[in-house]
């Protein structure tokens, strides 16, 4: 028998968290359901034998246990609930969700079903800000791959020293690379591994904007981040990761410096009229204080001119509209520096000023007679 009681908003929270981990669709029925363990706190469990987030709530147990509830109909159930404190009781699979008014008495599974999380063998590990790890991902997981051909891509390099990470994430178009300092790491002086994008996608969902501490911890098949009182655990993906800064020019001949909300704002009035039917590069030209940004569509063309420091020397060059919008909303500075050479070679983004803690670079698209 399970008997505890908890405020609603505490359980519709970590039923949210743990519902992302949980598999839509599984051979294994359990894993479309979530593990309730009431010991001396409360704990659920989602795991889709990728990924697996548990988290803890506090709450007045009186008789402890174990049992697998569908993940839909339970979070559903609480997300419906009145405002008030939940009161839970489980007997043989039988459970009884009582709350204000409200009654239901739905059947749970046999959590003997339910894969154990696996167990993270430590190598190495690191405490970061949660409001830097946040935003790193999200800065960076724009450009993690989706072409399973070479999985290795579809995640982003974590590389570790005493002072600070780097993350990087390519797909063969673009690179992006964040940069922050770390609290403290332990282990080897540096290591590195690689986490797999959809597994980020949701560590940047439980980081919190606050300068509270997260650790990640690497073992040998598996990477964790604690976050508060919730975990991740997700495999690592193994390969070789693209060689990044060989493949990114830096003896560059033209610097270019800008405002980047201003570019941003030239290049999205000329991508109206470019849709997923009506692809076509954006054409850009390079004078002196001055670039000029024009494409042409069945439907119609548009141009703009975006005021730049720097002279491009006339520099013509095409680029995936996507790929630049989505690089100049990622990146962390009110100014930009473009670095370019030719047509053919990628345009590297940088902050104008200070520190080099971000590095966007994308590829440009070869432009046809006309466009």
């Amino acid at each position: 028998m399970i008997q505890f009681s908890c405020e609603k908003a505490f359980l519709q929270s970590a039923i949210a968290t743990t519902s992302r981990a949980v598999s839509v669709k599984s051979s294994i029925p359990a894993l479309e359901g979530i593990l309730l363990e009431a010991g001396e706190q409360l704990r659920l469990t989602g795991y889709n034998l990728e990924t697996g987030i548990r988290t803890t709530i506090p709450a007045d147990i009186r008789s402890t246990g174990t049992l697998v509830l569908g993940a839909r109909l339970f979070g559903e159930i609480v997300r419906k609930l009145p405002d008030d404190i939940v009161h839970f009781t489980a007997e043989h699979y039988m459970v009884n969700i009582k709350c204000g008014m409200s009654e239901f008495n739905i059947l749970g599974t046999d959590p003997e079903e339910f894969p154990e999380l696996p167990t993270v063998e430590y190598q190495n590990s690191f405490q970061i800000q949660q409001n830097k790890l946040k935003s790193m991902i999200s800065q960076t997981i724009f450009a993690v791959s989706d072409n399973e051909s070479r999985p290795i891509h579809t995640g982003s390099l974590f590389e570790v020293t005493e002072q600070d990470l780097t993350m990087v994430a390519v797909d063969g178009y673009r690179l992006a690379l964040r940069r922050e300092s770390i609290e403290q790491q332990e282990g080897s002086a540096s290591f590195s591994f690689v986490v797999p994008g959809a597994a980020l996608s949701e560590v940047e969902k439980i980081c919190a904007p606050v300068e509270d501490t997260a650790s990640v911890t690497q073992g040998a098949r598996h990477v964790m981040f604690k976050v508060g009182d919730t975990i991740l655990v997700s495999r690592r993906l193994e390969g070789e990761f693209l060689a990044y800064r060989q493949a990114i020019p830096r003896n560059n001949s033209i610097h270019i410096l800008g405002d980047t909300h201003t570019l941003l704002s030239s290049i999205e009035r000329v991508s109206l009229i470019i849709s997923d039917k009506l692809k076509s590069p954006l054409h850009c030209v390079f004078e002196d204080n001055i670039l000029k940004i024009s494409t042409k569509t069945a439907i119609g063309d548009a141009y703009d001119q975006c005021p730049v420091e720097g002279n491009g020397n006339g520099l013509e060059i095409g680029f995936n509209n996507r790929y630049l919008m989505e690089a100049l909303k990622a990146a962390p500075a009110e100014r930009v520096r473009l670095e370019l050479t030719t047509s053919v070679s990628p345009c590297v983004i940088l902050p104008a000023e200070g520190d080099e803690n971000f590095l966007y670079m994308v590829l440009p698209v070869r432009l046809k007679a006309g466009e």
